[in-house]
């Protein structure tokens, strides 16, 4: 997804489908889909069979997923 479409997305306030949040995260649309199952993904929203995405939360979510090193657990005392 190119910034020009992210920033398109985000004026729009739409909502994005799995394929399109993987894309924005630069992630499989399996992974994301395994990672809904274990609930560490970010929220998203359940419309009958389908499922959507906010933008914000996408980027709530990979803010959430900073670290300093690979040994950092992300749990700040």
């Amino acid at each position: 997804m190119s910034i020009v479409n992210a920033v398109e997305i985000a004026s729009s306030g739409r909502l994005l489908r799995t394929p399109e949040a993987a894309r924005y995260l630069s992630v499989s649309a399996n992974y994301l889909e395994k990672l809904r199952v274990y609930g560490t993904g970010p929220t998203f929203i359940k419309l009958g069979r389908t499922v959507r995405y906010e933008l914000s939360a996408l980027d709530s979510w990979l803010a959430c997923s900073r670290r300093r090193s690979t040994s950092d657990t992300g749990v700040r005392s």
